[in-house]
């Protein structure tokens, strides 16, 4: 009698050399793109997908966070972390990995570094976000913080949005020079006018989107009322857990605020500010307005 030889499922390890080989052979415009045209595929069938807020560990330092999400097929988490002081320990202020399983047999198909894929997610959201919210002749940013993050937020703004001007602040001024070097020498942004400004105020003025992505763990208030201009759009990345903000209250309630799932904006981000009955849009099949923290059209 011959018995069916059924071959073991195999799970796929990505290490973070296999994700830069990935994106250096489709190229950086192609993979942003790919990651948008994904976002925004999922944004549409949002409803479909088994969502909760994040289970996370505060400490004084920083922040470790397993967010999870499936739908009928998959299940899914990121281990992600948050500690703005590791770059003086050598350290990434942003590590992750994560795990993709089959629902029907709790099988994992995949695990891999998610570092350099959320740091990629993470800015192709911001585009997918302005693409339906700011002005579609929007031209300049602002990119207000010049972290790590920072790089893969101009790249995604001038090769899916159009951005051809981006104004960069940091308070350390070490950071931004970093940051200009980096861009000046990437062939990807070579047409990308850059402009080195001494305050956050300067940065902002006249610009079309401003986006601010800062790491310290304090309750900011960078971007206030008086900086605000009609049909601004202001893209909140770095107000990432509690006790952490970078927008003042009255700009919120000078705008209309666009989020992409209310029960975790609640918890971390820049409604931090704002009592609880606040309006704001989430996410939903027929507008699809994402952003992991928060969105401001003015």
């Amino acid at each position: 009698m011959h018995t069916p030889h059924h071959s073991s499922p195999r799970t796929l390890f990505l290490s973070p050399q296999d994700i830069a080989r990935i994106v250096a052979q489709q190229g950086m415009a192609a993979t942003l793109r790919g990651l948008a045209d994904t976002i925004e595929d999922d944004f549409v069938r949002w409803p479909c997908f088994d969502k909760s807020a994040r289970l996370a560990s505060h400490s004084p330092d920083g922040v470790i966070e397993l967010m999870p999400i499936a739908d009928a097929r998959h299940y899914s988490f990121k281990y992600v972390n948050g500690h703005p002081k590791n770059t003086a320990k050598g350290l990434s202020t942003v590590m992750a990995f994560g795990v993709l399983a089959d629902v029907a047999t709790g099988m994992p198909r995949l695990i891999s570094e998610m570092t350099l894929t959320t740091a990629l997610r993470t800015a192709a959201t911001s585009a997918v976000a302005a693409l339906a919210l700011a002005r579609p002749d929007s031209r300049v940013m602002a990119l207000i913080g010049n972290g790590a993050q920072s790089e893969f937020q101009a790249l995604a703004f001038h090769l899916l949005v159009d951005i051809e001007e981006i104004r960069l602040y940091d308070i350390d001024p070490q950071a931004t020079a970093k940051l200009l070097s980096n861009l000046r020498h990437n062939p990807d942004t070579a047409q990308l006018r850059l402009i080195a400004c001494a305050s956050v105020a300067e940065a902002v003025r006249g610009a079309d989107i401003v986006t601010t992505i800062t790491a310290d763990k304090t309750n900011a208030t960078i971007i206030t009322a008086d900086m605000l201009e009609p049909g601004m759009h202001i893209n909140g990345v770095g107000g990432d857990c509690p006790g952490k903000t970078e927008i003042h209250p009255d700009v919120l309630r000078a705008s209309k605020v666009f989020v992409e799932y209310e029960p975790q904006t609640r918890i971390e981000g820049d409604l931090q500010h704002l009592p609880a009955d606040f309006a704001v849009t989430e996410t939903r099949p027929d507008a699809i307005t994402p952003r992991k923290s928060l969105c401001l059209t003015r």
